[in-house]
């Protein structure tokens, strides 16, 4: 017998709508979590709350065509990253109004600290990870599952159908060329 989510995922995948506002409702814990740990990792004058970030990435997720939604993990996947880029075209729109055009990176975002990647700008982590997808996708996806999804290794690793060593091991690969990529640059802004 297949689980609640299985059965809406195989009713969104047939093209039903209503099932696919079920299957929000079934996850809306999982994905306000998810948009709180975005909401987190922006600078705290931000100005959209979690509830806000979630209902825009419905509105994204829904208007989209739906892609081959395997399971729940790789639906909260979808969804995290579309509320990374909800996030990315606010600063954006927020920079370029308040700029008169001109796009200023001011948007601080915490990654991993930890790991030595401090603060990095959004706009910029976001042209980092397009540069990184051009490299290598996999690893770009990583990044966007376990910084801006929250999500565990085991649970890539099941949206991947990858082992949980190779995640591991591919996710110390993305940080290793994030850390190249933004060596010359966290510490001359300080």
């Amino acid at each position: 017998m297949s689980s609640p989510v299985s059965q809406l995922l195989e009713r969104v995948r047939s093209g039903d709508h209503s099932a696919f506002n079920d299957l929000v409702t079934t996850l809306y814990t999982e994905l306000y979590r998810i948009a709180g740990h975005h909401i987190r990792m922006e600078r705290a004058d931000h100005t959209l709350q979690t509830t806000a970030l979630v209902h825009e990435a419905y509105l994204k997720l829904f208007d989209i065509d739906q892609p081959k939604i395997t399971d729940r993990a790789h639906f909260l996947a979808i969804a995290s990253r579309v509320m990374r880029q909800v996030l990315v075209d606010h600063a954006r729109a927020r920079y370029t109004k308040k700029r008169g055009g001109e796009i200023k990176f001011t948007n601080d975002l915490e990654v991993d600290g930890a790991r030595g990647l401090e603060k990095l700008q959004l706009l910029e982590l976001d042209r980092a990870l397009d540069a990184l997808a051009i490299e290598d996708k996999g690893l770009a996806e990583l990044v966007e599952m376990r910084y801006f999804g929250g999500m565990t290794a085991e649970e890539s690793a099941g949206v991947l159908g990858r082992s949980v060593h190779a995640v591991r091991h591919d996710l110390r690969l993305a940080l290793a060329w994030l850390r190249r990529r933004f060596s010359g640059q966290l510490y001359e802004r300080e």
